[in-house]
């Protein structure tokens, strides 16, 4: 599907509303709230041409309240005692509306965020393979953010809008079947042909818009992260002038959207007017046909003035709507996107007793990235994969973790196909150190801690040994208590290698796979880290990824991995 058009609203409407399941009772306390709410803004105004037909029944003699003279009917304290008490009661009920229906959109925006988190969990990391991460945290952060638009300020207007439209309906036609007739096409007009007519005309300009947003996020992060290598080429410039493209057709978007909801608002209040004044000069005909009495005229009149509201809402709804609804389309979107590897759990506990890739085939969509490969990696040995970058190592340790399934053969585990091996199981025999290790804004020992949360610093202090970068820590300021910034930012790359390598060895795990371990280190930081690999390698199955002859010094077998096949 193209990334510019979505699903019907109805469709994205229906799979939003039912996440409102769990809190339909603040829902419809919501609804009633709302209804009860309009109905005194109404009325307020009837009251008052109530008022206004008892001064004239007054002064008149002869102006009648339908059948009873006016005066007979209400008197000018329950006039006064009605309009104070309907201001207030508007006031109460409308702040109750409010708050029931802001209460369920936070609850729910709470309930999507964690299940797009939880989605997150399960498609990566296959999902942020060459992804633009940008447009990725556009839909966890702004995308959600805007649906409160929809659950704070579309189910209830729409059920709230009908029923008091419903109702006045009701009201009116009482007075006069024909006003009734009037009264419920003009309600019908504004408050259903407009919002869809207007929806379908902008809704791929609202989704555009979105996804530009999305685009101009991933391009500002990118040029954050690449912004020394940026100034060091002399290409700010260039870079500026992307940027301010990029803004400019943004902007461009979100004028076409303006211009969508201007003319929008111009039509609505147009087609208020016509019907507006439809009633008026239709009352005022029944009136001089005896059709119909002067009451009857003023209070059906007013009463379509003044009932408006509801349906003026939903009108108004669909410029916002729009937008949501594109947000709408790009987290749910993301929320049924199938994971590449379903977890696995509830199988018998599976203990490492060897690995074997057998007879393998990978392919990245229709590049074949490994092709027949059979690898047996035995326990207790050390096994060195030797190649060019781009030869398919790193994919073959990606494969054992199973953040992909192979396309053809199997990929085993104590002789059991890795599909069959509980997720938690495959994770504690293993630790994976990949080639960019990265950092979380957080100290040292909690950075190293993330491979066992509960170790306590002496645990930390001795796998940071292993691992060759103890001294440096403890020349910190700080010691472990450093925080290493952003993505480790206050790091060298060689340094944040060796706390990815003493993670894996805090986690002391059977099996050890390691993708260019000491890609980053100098040759005497290297030597170190081999001889703590030797110290750790009894008891141990590891897996050596390298392009360096002298990494691979320590391992018993050496396969040479070249064009996705190895020998």
């Amino acid at each position: 599907m193209d990334k510019d058009m979505r699903r019907s609203d109805i469709a994205i409407m229906r799979r939003l509303i039912v996440l409102v399941k769990p809190l339909t009772g603040v829902m419809i306390t919501g609804i009633i709230l709302g209804v009860a709410g309009f109905l005194c803004a109404i009325f307020l105004t009837i009251v008052g041409g109530i008022g206004v037909i008892k001064g004239l029944s007054v002064f008149g003699g002869d102006v009648m309240f339908g059948s009873t003279a006016l005066d007979e009917v209400i008197s000018w304290n329950q006039i006064f005692v009605l309009l104070i008490g309907l201001a207030l009661a508007r006031g109460i009920l409308h702040y109750g509306e409010q708050y029931c229906n802001h209460y369920i959109a936070f609850r729910i925006l709470a309930i999507i965020r964690h299940k797009v988190f939880e989605c997150l969990r399960k498609l990566c990391p296959a999902k942020l393979e060459g992804k633009n991460k940008g447009d990725l945290i556009s839909i966890i952060t702004g995308d959600i953010e805007l649906l409160e638009v929809f659950f704070a300020h579309t189910i209830s207007p729409i059920v709230i809008a009908f029923l008091t439209s419903l109702i006045m309906v009701v009201f009116i036609g009482a007075q006069s079947m024909v006003a009734g007739v009037i009264a419920c096409m003009g309600y019908t007009v504004v408050g259903v042909v407009l919002p869809i007519w207007n929806g379908k005309r902008s809704a791929s300009a609202g989704m555009k818009f979105r996804n530009g947003v999305g685009e101009l996020n991933g391009f500002v992060l990118d040029s954050m992260y690449g912004v020394d290598e940026i100034l060091q080429y002399g290409q700010g410039d260039q870079q500026l002038s992307k940027m301010n493209e990029k803004s400019q057709s943004l902007a461009e978007d979100q004028e076409n959207l303006s211009k969508f909801e201007g003319s929008q608002r111009a039509v609505t209040n147009i087609v208020i007017q016509l019907f507006s004044w439809g009633m008026l000069f239709t009352m005022i005909y029944l009136y001089m046909e005896s059709a119909a009495t002067f009451s009857e005229v003023l209070i059906s009149t007013l009463a379509m003035m003044s009932s408006f509201g509801p349906v003026v809402a939903l009108a108004s709804l669909s410029n916002s709507l729009n937008q949501t609804l594109a947000c709408g389309e790009r987290v749910l979107a993301l929320l049924e996107e199938a994971p590449p590897v379903e977890e696995v759990c509830g199988k018998e506990h599976t203990y490492f007793e060897g690995a074997k890739a057998d007879d393998i085939t990978f392919s990245y969509e229709d590049e074949i990235i490994l092709k027949n490969v059979t690898v047996d990696i035995e326990k207790g040995k050390v096994l060195g994969i030797h190649g060019a970058s781009g030869s398919g190592k790193s994919t073959l340790l990606k494969l054992i973790m199973r953040f992909w399934d192979v396309k053809e053969g199997q990929m085993l585990i104590s002789e059991k196909d890795i599909k069959e091996i509980n997720t938690d199981d495959l994770r504690s025999m293993s630790s994976y150190v990949t080639q960019d290790t990265i950092l979380f804004r957080d100290t040292i020992a909690n950075n190293i801690r993330i491979a066992n949360p509960d170790a306590e610093l002496a645990k930390v202090e001795e796998a940071a040994k292993k691992a060759s970068i103890h001294d440096f820590i403890i020349r910190l300021p700080h010691g472990y208590e450093t925080n290493v910034g952003e993505l480790g930012s206050t790091l060298s790359d060689g340094e944040k290698q060796r706390v990815g390598l003493a993670r894996a060895f805090l986690h002391d795990s059977e099996l050890l796979l390691l993708d260019e371990p000491t890609s980053n280190l100098d040759v005497l930081n290297e030597g170190i880290i081999l001889k703590s690999l030797e110290n750790e390698k009894i008891g141990k199955t590891i897996v050596l990824v390298s392009h360096r002859k002298s990494t691979l010094s320590l391992a018993d077998r050496i396969y040479e991995m070249d064009n996705g096949r190895l020998s």
